[in-house]
């Protein structure tokens, strides 16, 4: 086990939440009553975009502790899941402000 697994791990946890928290609070405002979607994204997407960070923070750590070991391993799902999570919390963050200028256009 090379010195880069912790954070790759760390990296792979925080990423997969990230992508998931989205979804998650679509399907909890859809069971839960009193929380529209709305409600539940305008929580969700920046809790995504956190989770994101760290996980891409946690992502370069594993990079440059791979680059420094002797037998240095593949980035592997680390960085896709640190990456996609941004992604989906970018995205969402888009989603909520064309929403918010489309309100205000009104």
């Amino acid at each position: 086990m090379s010195s880069s697994s912790g954070p790759a791990r760390v990296a792979r946890v925080f990423g997969l939440l990230a992508v998931l928290v989205i979804p998650v609070a679509i399907v909890a405002s859809r069971y839960t009553h009193g929380v529209t979607l709305l409600q539940s994204l305008y929580v969700a997407v920046p809790v995504a975009f956190v989770l994101a960070l760290v996980a891409v923070a946690a992502n370069r750590r594993a990079r440059f502790a791979r680059a420094r070991s002797i037998r240095p391993e593949s980035a592997g799902s680390a960085s896709f899941l640190a990456w996609a999570g941004l992604y989906c919390a970018v995205i969402g963050a888009v989603a909520l402000a064309v929403y918010a200028a489309l309100r205000a256009a009104q």
